[in-house]
């Protein structure tokens, strides 16, 4: 049997030592200890990133609803407001927005063109209560159009803002709740 150049040793100095094992261990238990805290910094990266989008989709909705159902007080002046004034008031606060979050998934409307056929019956300003991604539920902190930015409780008239519930605080050192 030929002899390799890299297997000089005799037939009993073959395999690993002890020590070369030990490195070895040392060094992949160096390079997961670097690596578990940038996968934990990545992980709450992602989760920052879907919070800042749904909290971005949810505003555009209730802005969108807010444009379409406006009013103050009993002067309408949304276009679906003013078409549809059963609607505005069984839906909408005095400023326009939305009752509750849940308003967004459906308004129905009640207006003459609606009722004609020239108009969907239903308006969707959103599919479904988004997941809040910190919480990991669909439950959101609301704000009404004439709380305070810090305000923690809502006053139950209409939805202007919402926010998440997390006591949490982001890699910047911001709470979630302040977003």
């Amino acid at each position: 049997m030929a002899e390799c150049w890299w297997n000089k040793s005799s037939p009993g100095q073959r395999g690993v030592t002890l020590i070369e094992l030990l490195v070895t261990l040392v060094i992949m238990f160096i390079l997961a200890s670097v690596a578990l805290p940038i996968a934990k910094v990545s992980i709450k990266r992602s989760q920052e990133l879907e919070l800042r989008h749904t909290l971005r989709t949810v505003r555009t909705a209730i802005d969108a609803f807010q444009q379409d159902w406006a009013r103050d007080g009993t002067v309408r002046t949304g276009k679906l407001c003013v078409e549809n004034v059963t609607t505005c008031q069984e839906s909408t606060g005095v400023t326009g927005y939305p009752k509750t979050l849940e308003t967004l998934l459906k308004v129905k409307l009640t207006g003459e063109k609606a009722q004609l056929g020239e108009q969907s019956e239903i308006k969707r300003y959103l599919r479904k209560i988004p997941f809040d991604p910190i919480t990991e539920t669909t439950e959101w902190g609301l704000r009404c159009f004439q709380d305070e930015p810090d305000e923690t409780r809502w006053c139950g008239e209409d939805v202007f803002d919402i926010y998440t519930t997390s006591e949490k605080k982001a890699i910047d050192g911001t709470p979630y709740r302040e977003w």
